[in-house]
């Protein structure tokens, strides 16, 4: 049978990158399997072709893509500070590797589909604190921060901190770790499999190590390898609260029209959607750095793709993106920059930056306007929201028996 040995890393230590070479040097084995899937295993050998902003905005996965190079950037400002690249322990098996002629295995899971089924996953609650643990966290290291990268390696110490994670974020853990862990597992399993004589040394995670091993020892415990890879399915939640906002305005605008307030109040409670939507998502564009012309054209269109229930992904943010990116024209140079800045200061200046940094924040403005509204439309109207309704319904079941 062949034997796998698991080598678990601190992903910018230079402990790891040595232990890495050292395993490789001694263990001698006919694989290096290594956690990384074909689009970070090229990236890191700067084999990568940057995508353009085309491709960025045709994808539209904003969020994510916002919330991969925040995380990067984490991990790059951890290794500047210990002296690590990140992902040098990986490079190093590389390296070794290939100068030994021994084959390499990239054993894990796609980062497009890992990243689709963390956000995915999360509930509104889970990504407010997830982007707020990780504005924090970035505050912390940009503010020198110390971080003792080698006691991440201790077990107790992963344990605890995998423990947190899975409180802090139940949903957001499996995708991250169990579900990695399993799937690192089914291609060690056949990499065993196709070598049955042989020995693989396998580089993960230290976080990896133990979810990996106790599948190996088990394997009739992995979940089918095809659960692991497909896009999530879940109730089109977009759609459903567009169609739930269509339906909820139309609805106050008929009662306010057949409440007897009169249509001036009628005319004020649609320029109220109008101007909290324009504002509201023009403000976070300009919070965001866009270009004054992305800022009207969200301010201008934010109202109406409030109410197109149909494709929800296709918000004022997107439309203010599609604008900034016309204005700033980024060249395909700045997806590598934003890998490469030293600052979040650094980063908001790269055009490709703001191009997705203002598709963000313009949906969230549109977003928080729609929330905003119903809560605030009959303060500001001043009138009482029980007594519209009320009169708005039967004076509507009034005219609608009067048409029989």
């Amino acid at each position: 049978m062949a034997e796998i040995r698991i080598v678990g890393t601190a992903h910018v230590s230079q402990k790891s990158v040595d232990e890495v070479r050292t395993a490789i040097e001694e263990y001698t084995p006919d694989v290096v399997a290594i956690e990384l899937d074909p689009s970070r295993f090229q990236a890191l050998k700067r084999h990568a072709a940057d995508p353009t902003v085309k491709d960025v905005l045709e994808v539209r996965n904003f969020n994510t893509l916002l919330v991969q190079w925040l995380l990067a950037y984490l991990q790059r400002k951890i290794g500047f500070d210990v002296g690590v690249e990140p992902g040098a322990e990986m490079k190093a098996a590389i390296e070794e590797a290939e100068k030994r002629g021994i084959a390499i295995a990239l054993v894990d899971r796609d980062i497009g589909v890992t990243l689709l089924r963390f956000w995915n996953s999360l509930g509104l609650i889970e990504k407010i604190r997830m982007g707020w643990a990780l504005i924090v966290s970035i505050a912390e290291v940009d503010n020198g921060e110390q971080i003792d990268i080698e006691s991440l390696k201790d077990q107790d110490v992963i344990e605890v901190v995998m423990g947190e994670f899975r409180k802090f974020s139940p949903n957001g853990a499996r995708a991250l770790i169990d579900e990695r862990d399993a799937y690192i597992a089914h291609q060690l399993v056949l990499l065993k499999a196709q070598r049955p004589e042989g020995k693989i040394l396998a580089v993960v995670g230290a976080g990896h190590q133990h979810g990996i091993t106790g599948y190996l020892d088990n394997p009739a415990t992995l979940p089918p390898f095809d659960s692991l890879v497909r896009e999530p399915r879940s109730l089109p939640w977009g759609k459903i609260f567009g169609f739930a906002v269509t339906f909820l305005l139309a609805f106050l605008f008929a009662a306010i029209a057949f409440s007897g307030v009169g249509w001036n109040m009628l005319l004020y409670a649609f320029l109220f959607w109008v101007i909290i939507h324009g504002v509201l998502s023009a403000f976070f564009v300009l919070l965001a750095g866009g270009h004054p012309y992305s800022a009207l054209t969200c301010f201008c269109v934010a109202w109406m793709t409030a109410l197109i229930p149909v494709n929800p992904g296709f918000h004022a943010g997107v439309i203010g993106a599609i604008v900034e990116a016309k204005v700033r024209k980024p060249p395909i140079t700045d997806f590598r920059k934003i890998y490469q800045t030293e600052s979040i200061s650094e980063m908001a200046k790269i055009p490709l930056f703001k191009v997705v940094l203002v598709a963000a924040l313009g949906n969230l403005g549109s977003m928080l306007g729609t929330f905003l509204y119903f809560i605030f439309v009959f303060p500001v109207l001043g009138i009482s929201p029980v007594l519209v309704i009320t009169d708005g319904i039967h004076n509507m079941g009034v005219w609608v028996s009067g048409l029989f």
